[in-house]
């Protein structure tokens, strides 16, 4: 390990001059403050430095950018309404809603929401990434301080920051959710080493970790699962200890549970929405290998981009490993871990690989396989750090790379981009209830957004007869409306069918029907005065999966204690020894 210089300075002392030492202490303690706060500096000036074209252009408005957008926006106008946690997106669909809160996990919209709470629409977006950017450099610093001095751990830290894929995510894609959970990448290796130290600590934070992906990224969690099990299997064989095998075991069961409150729901209710088209043409694995072509030109334009930045990444990683060979040989665990986690993604993102991404459970669910290129942000920059010792070489593969990326922008595919008035649009359309396009895969079973009628009332009469409707609630998860009806009929509702909606009719449970065709709600009422009550329920998945994480945690405190007396009872043994 190279050494911290600040570690081995010490206080010199003299009894004839006592005034000299409150003086070099505070000097001291002066340069261990500016030390300790250079590395956040750093990390911070880098990942603003990714947002500068932000002032000449507008926001990024790439590919998931409404959708995100749109979800923050709908998550804070439920929160004024006293729902802490969405499951119903009201305004999806052009206000005929989905499903999408139970299907999306929650921490990036939950951030994205409370961050539109606090500081003005137009600078939310560019907050988040920076916020975003910034978490995932520490994580990388707190790694790269294991094997490195500060000063290269600094610099591994906003490399990481701001690597082309990062980019990429930043000015093409806005994958906010994946973009957060780039922060746990190197937090997951980190651990991996330290399986053999820290006994049942461990465990708990590598759960904490499974938990915390789940609930951020569906694809990255994918991703970071495979990736524990790879390396699992290469740290286990390197070191011969069957131990990093069961540790990882037991951290996915318990990291599973953690989140089941968000995961049991969408897997069981997966039946109830059109989960397929997450895969459909365009998003399937098939469709997005590196330098694939398809027929769709404006695809075929952003695989170019990313599959020259991914050529670039994958040979500078390979040549660093190379330049690294010496600092391997010492250090042959992490070293190897690095290659073949390396040679792992760089295989997958191949079309050879396509039958593995039919076989393997899950796999085609991360649709895109240039997404590798986040788990390669790690071999990427410890090796550059590791095997390329001199600054200006670095620079130079960093410039080099960021020129790949820049050919690409002028001569493939350049970003698109939002001004102020395209966000304030954004807000418009949800005050005035009009709502936004929804998601194929969260579109309930038997809707059809393509036929609804944007204009419609909120209930209509879907038949022959006559009815003087007044609505007095219509919440996201709760409405409440009167209609007067001159014979029996059906009321269709500017709203979606979906099991999770309880019907009630003058107090009585009422089996709603759907509109053929279009998916609408269809309530029926008899002559007279009735009284209809919608409310979106707590089905019993998500009673189960709240219970199931409560449990869960439960365990995972008490794990954390037995571990924590454990390690004083060994220190006191140490001490009495």
């Amino acid at each position: 390990m190279y050494t911290d210089m600040t570690r081995g300075s010490t206080l010199g002392s003299s009894g004839n001059t006592p005034s000299k030492a409150p003086r070099n202490l505070a000097g001291n303690e002066g340069r261990r403050a500016s030390l300790a706060w250079a590395p956040l500096i750093s990390i911070a000036a880098a990942a603003f430095a990714v947002e500068i074209p932000f002032f000449f252009y507008g926001t990024p408005s790439g590919h998931d950018v409404e959708f995100h957008l749109y979800s923050w926006l709908e998550v804070l106008s439920q929160w004024k309404l006293g729902i802490v946690y969405p499951r119903w997106a009201a305004l999806a669909h052009f206000a005929y809603g989905e499903p999408r809160f139970i299907f999306y996990p929650p921490a990036s919209w939950t951030l994205g929401a409370a961050l539109s709470a606090i500081f003005p629409w137009t600078l939310v977006a560019s907050i988040y990434i920076w916020l975003v950017l910034a978490a995932a450099g520490v994580s990388m610093f707190l790694l790269a301080r294991q094997w490195v001095d500060r000063r290269d751990a600094t610099f591994a830290a906003a490399l990481y920051a701001v690597n082309p894929y990062h980019l990429v995510i930043v000015y093409w894609r806005s994958a906010f959710a994946e973009l957060l959970a780039s922060s746990l990448l190197p937090l997951l290796l980190l651990l991996l080493l330290r399986t053999d130290e820290k006994g049942r600590r461990v465990t708990v934070l590598l759960a904490l970790l499974l938990a915390g992906a789940w609930l951020i990224n569906v694809p990255a969690a994918v991703m970071i699962h495979y990736s524990l099990a790879f390396l699992m299997m290469v740290i286990a064989w390197q070191r011969r200890s069957p131990r990093v095998l069961l540790v990882g075991t037991i951290a996915v069961v318990l990291g599973a549970a953690l989140a089941a409150l968000y995961l049991l729901p969408a897997v069981y209710e997966q039946k109830w929405v059109n989960i397929a088209e997450a895969v459909s043409a365009g998003s399937r694995p098939q469709d997005s290998f590196l330098f694939i072509h398809t027929t769709d030109a404006e695809h075929d334009a952003f695989n170019r981009v990313i599959s020259w930045i991914a050529v670039g990444e994958i040979l500078m990683t390979f040549a660093a490993a190379w330049a690294a060979r010496n600092w391997g040989s010492r250090n042959r665990v992490l070293w190897f871990s690095l290659v073949a986690w390396a040679a792992a993604c760089a295989v997958l993102m191949l079309s050879i690989t396509g039958p593995l991404w039919n076989i393997l459970p899950k796999l085609q669910f991360m649709q895109f396989p240039w997404r590798w290129m986040l788990c390669l942000g790690i071999p990427f920059t410890l090796l550059i750090v590791l095997g390329v010792r001199r600054w200006i070489v670095r620079i130079g593969i960093y410039l080099l790379l960021l020129g790949v990326l820049a050919f690409g922008w002028k001569h493939f595919q350049p970003p698109w981009w939002d001004n102020a008035a395209d966000l304030r649009e954004m807000q418009d359309n949800m005050a005035t209830g009009a709502g936004y396009e929804g998601v194929d895969e969260y579109t309930p079973v038997a809707a059809d957004p393509s036929s609804v009628d944007k204009d419609a009332r909120r209930v209509t009469v879907d038949g022959p007869a006559h009815a003087a409707i007044h609505v007095s609630q219509w919440n996201p998860e709760f409405k409440l409306f009167t209609a007067e009806m001159s014979a029996p009929d059906n009321l269709a509702l500017r709203l979606f069918n979906y099991p999770a909606w309880r019907v009630e009719v003058n107090g009585q449970p009422a089996q709603a029907g759907t509109r053929e065709g279009t998916g609408q709600m269809l309530v029926p009422v008899g002559t007279g005065a009735n009284r209809v009550q919608i409310t979106f329920i707590r089905t019993w998945d998500r009673t189960a999966g709240a219970w199931i994480s409560l449990v869960a945690l439960v365990l995972a405190l008490m794990l954390w204690k037995l571990s924590s007396s454990a390690t004083r009872e060994r220190s006191m043994g140490s001490l009495r020894g």
